[in-house]
């Protein structure tokens, strides 16, 4: 609500700004310094003309008062009332003073809609169309609004004409943020051209109507995959894009094209940071029967970005099964990294695997070095963790078989220090 009480011109002053000009008022007037003696030049004072409020501008500003107290009231149905009286202000012919006021009544007006009962699709139409004339600033993230709406009804048909009308439609200079927009707007044209090759899909394999159908879903995939080439040369975040674009070249047996798209999408430094690339790259190579070598290197690269990742347990269980050695120390890593989150704090897959990790380790003669160079900078706060007192009567509670695991480990990530959970365990099994 704070856009709304800068619109209301309702004062925002700092306590600190207030009480500092007071201060320095009651210093001025207590200088008694002439004013001659001053060395700089007074400025002189200017005529500020008072800002009239028109009886139109007051109406308008009364009739928000009334919705934006309705809305923090959850009063929809008043508030669409006074609604009503205050689009009005869109026939301000004053351009400046208009332009926050349409935004304010687009975004109003459709948070009222979703919350009226018995709201109709007409009646979302109906702001939407009255919105896209009355102002070029906000088209198209209106058309590309009212195009989500009409997805949410099953219309994928008419939300497909207002991407496309959006798509069509410019205004002026293009400048970047238009530019940014109209991508945008293109890709989910491509979303929807795939909704329309899934219906086409779904069709075909209950009818089994194979060459009735084919072509125009064919139709659907060469439109959308077209469109997403070109998008997803651009940096940026494309994951339902991307999926559905794989997804269509699984479909028609293009795995070569569909792994580079992928390893594109993770591995280019242009791109942001996004663990979701990789997942998706993993979940790719398994569904493909790839190597676990390959897995493995797509793994390393998630955990560096999350290493809480559930995708983690995976990566420790294939580097256990791993012949070389320095892959269970690895492993080791990876697992005491998750273990640091709260979330796998009781987690009897990870702990058993860690257990696991371990076993293999003291088969070695520098197994207490690997354990120690792990845990040097977790000694510290690991007890508190995951070795208190306060966790061993919750696991023993709560399961057994993870109270057993974590107590057959703990003098071996924490030696020579006195455990709570030890104790504890001493105490609740003598």
């Amino acid at each position: 609500m704070e856009a709304l009480d800068e619109y209301l011109g309702l004062p925002v002053v700092p306590e600190d700004e207030s009480d500092s000009s007071d201060c320095s008022s009651r210093k001025r007037h207590k200088s008694k310094l002439p004013l001659a003696e001053s060395k700089r030049p007074l400025a002189k004072p200017m005529c500020v003309e008072a800002h009239v409020e028109s009886g139109f501008h007051k109406t308008c500003r009364i009739c928000l008062e009334h919705v934006r107290e309705a809305m923090l009231h959850h009063r929809w149905q008043e508030a669409a009332d006074y609604m009503a009286s205050y689009t009005q202000v869109l026939q301000d012919r004053n351009k400046v003073e208009a332009q926050p006021h349409k935004e304010l009544v687009w975004r109003m007006s459709t948070e009222i809609l979703h919350n009226l009962p018995n709201t109709t699709v007409k009646d979302y139409n109906i702001i939407y169309e009255r919105m896209k004339h009355s102002g070029f600033k906000h088209y198209l993230m209106i058309c590309l609004e009212h195009s989500f709406h009409l997805m949410l009804h099953g219309d994928i048909e008419a939300a497909k004409h207002q991407v496309s009308m959006a798509e069509s439609w410019r205004h002026g200079k293009e400048s970047v943020s238009q530019l940014q927009r109209i991508r945008l707007i293109q890709a989910y044209r491509s979303l929807l051209d795939y909704i329309m090759w899934c219906e086409k899909k779904s069709t075909l394999s209950k009818d089994n109507s194979f060459e009735s159908d084919s072509q125009g879903m064919h139709t659907f995939f060469r439109l959308a995959s077209t469109n997403l080439q070109e998008i997803l040369k651009n940096p940026g975040v494309w994951d339902p894009f991307i999926l559905c674009y794989v997804e269509m070249l699984e479909f028609y047996g293009d795995n070569e094209e569909a792994q580079k798209v992928l390893n594109h999408y993770a591995y280019d430094n242009s791109f942001p940071p996004n663990p979701n690339a990789h997942v998706y790259l993993y979940q790719f190579l398994k569904r493909h029967d790839t190597p676990d070598k390959k897995l493995m290197k797509v793994l390393k690269h998630l955990h560096v970005l999350v290493p809480s990742h559930e995708l983690m347990l995976t990566y420790s269980c294939l580097l256990l099964q791993s012949e070389k050695q320095s892959h269970t120390q690895k492993a080791l890593g990876v697992l005491l990294d998750m273990l640091d989150f709260q979330c796998w704090r009781s987690n009897l897959d990870v702990w058993k695997c860690l257990h696991a990790v371990i076993h293999q380790l003291l088969q070695r003669e520098e197994w207490a070095t690997s354990v120690q160079m792990q845990m040097a900078l977790r000694n510290n706060w690991w007890p508190a963790l995951h070795f208190t007192s306060f966790h061993a009567k919750k696991d023993l509670e709560e399961n057994s078989e993870l109270f057993e695991v974590k107590a057959s480990l703990v003098e071996i990530l924490c030696p020579g220090r006195s455990s709570r959970y030890t104790a504890e365990m001493q105490m609740l099994t003598s």
